[in-house]
């Protein structure tokens, strides 16, 4: 693909698991249990959870940014690009990202280098997919936990606010 920065492909890496987790959760929040005991709901989630946070744990190495190509006339009157219809130099690919708010640009010295960073960068994305699908398995844990809305020995020690009026000793 020259001429074409690496784009992340959204292949559908969430998988039926959760589309059922989800679906479960809803009817739980909808009609209430639903013959489903809420524990079980929970067990599945963290079960779901645990599974996505191994396979974060095993992600290679990663770079964030993207990477496109360029191509442009260098200027010296004796080159091919300069003359009518000259096609140009490139593709030449650079890494591009931010640090500390701004934007860092970084070539490659082979095409060796240029595939390792496009390995990196999607792997970055990869992860970053699998970190939004633990917040989404995490939310639904914590919807489906249910309240406890009894005191702790703490909070029942904890001295009402003040109105401001003295008793009248």
């Amino acid at each position: 693909m020259p001429g074409r920065g690496v784009r992340h492909k959204n292949d559908d890496r969430i998988g039926f698991p959760f589309f059922v987790a989800i679906i479960l959760a809803l009817l739980y929040a909808k009609n209430g249990r639903m013959g489903l005991a809420m524990n079980d709901l929970e067990r599945q989630l963290e079960k779901q959870r645990a599974v996505l946070l191994k396979e974060i744990g095993s992600v290679g190495d990663f770079r964030r940014g993207s990477i496109t190509a360029t191509s442009g006339k260098c200027g010296k009157p004796s080159c091919h690009c300069a003359k009518p219809g000259g096609a140009g130099h490139g593709p030449n690919f650079r890494l591009t990202r931010k640090v500390q708010g701004r934007t860092v640009t970084e070539t490659f010295a082979s095409s060796g280098a240029l595939r390792k960073a496009q390995r990196e960068v999607a792997e970055f994305h990869h992860f970053q997919e699998m970190c939004e699908q633990v917040v989404v398995v995490s939310e639904q844990l914590c919807s489906a936990r249910p309240i406890d809305d009894s005191l702790s020995s703490q909070e029942k020690k904890r001295r009402k606010r003040s109105s401001g009026k003295s008793n009248g000793k």
